[in-house]
């Protein structure tokens, strides 16, 4: 069992293991289940996330609120134009990121990493990934373990809870998640996993959760897409043997910290940033109607 990243890392270099290794053995120990129970739990779990971003990348999908939904879509074509300036690995990930939450604003089946709201990190950065590194569906599994390990360590010793510490705590934490997992895929050390969850979390510090109307959505979805590419980039950080000048434990206690800090305006309560812009409450007097005070009147706009 780790509690912290260094006791992580420190338990897979000592061993000669990867980090999906020790996950797998924490695993085990904890639930008294067979390895092949758990990772076919895991690989159920990868089915969900492939069906998601399959769906969301090929068909029409549209939330009920009309805010979100098809810009998957928009950037898969746009990748075939050949014109994109971000080269198609990155936004392969990004429309793929954006193909899961879509699917999660229209109500349909998504496997939280690790919440529904952060759910297009971990697997916009897999599934953009795959055509590069054509990993096998073990090692696409083990991706899962490895993002989870991390992800476990951050809900231990932060949080993974808008509410509780801003988008910071959701996306935040799927992007570092996300960055660790791919240095493991692409044959990096657990070492330099460390440092890309590091890179990519210290640069989410501070990410207010401000969702428009209160829905899952906007700017949600995209901010998914955001981090899928700082995972991207982060994961590359670390393959060049750039490191974290600050130790990604004492990087989750900042955002933890940071967390703490952020006004309550702006922890999913919708009262803050985006949501109340003012289109941001156009859009949700729109969809629910017109907003009033205690007395009975409409609310003025500011």
């Amino acid at each position: 069992m780790f509690r912290t990243i260094k006791e992580l890392v420190d338990q897979a270099q000592s061993s000669c293991l990867s980090i999906s290794e020790i996950m797998i053995l924490s695993e085990m120990e904890t639930t008294q289940k067979s390895r092949a129970d758990i990772f076919s739990k895991m690989e159920k779990n990868l089915e969900v996330m492939e069906k998601a971003v399959e769906r969301g990348i090929h068909e029409e999908v549209r939330s009920h609120s009309g805010l979100t939904g098809g810009d998957a879509r928009l950037l898969q074509n746009y990748l075939e134009t050949g014109n994109s300036l971000s080269g198609n690995v990155l936004l392969d990930a990004v429309s793929k990121a954006m193909a899961t939450n879509e699917v999660n604003a229209a109500m349909g089946t998504i496997c939280a990493t690790p919440t529904a709201g952060s759910a297009g990190v971990v697997p916009g950065t897999l599934f953009g990934l795959r055509g590069r590194l054509n990993p096998t569906r073990d090692e696409m599994v083990r991706f899962l373990f490895t993002a989870g390990a991390f992800g476990f360590v951050v809900a231990n010793n932060a949080s993974i809870a808008g509410a509780a510490g801003g988008c910071q705590a959701e996306v935040g934490s799927a992007t570092g998640m996300a960055a660790a997992a791919a240095v493991e895929l692409a044959g990096g050390s657990p070492e330099q996993s460390a440092d890309a969850m590091a890179i990519a979390l210290g640069n989410m510090l501070g990410l207010i959760c401000d969702p428009v109307a209160g829905l899952v959505e906007v700017p949600c979805v995209k901010r998914n897409a955001i981090g899928a590419s700082t995972a991207v980039v982060a994961a590359d950080m670390a393959l060049a043997g750039i490191k974290s000048k600050i130790p990604c434990d004492e990087v989750i206690d900042a955002m933890y910290k940071v967390g703490r800090m952020m006004p309550a305006a702006f922890r999913e309560t919708a009262l803050g940033g985006l949501a109340d812009t003012k289109t941001g409450r156009a859009l949700k007097q729109r969809i629910f109607g017109q907003s009033k005070n205690t007395d009975g009147s409409a609310l003025t706009e500011k």
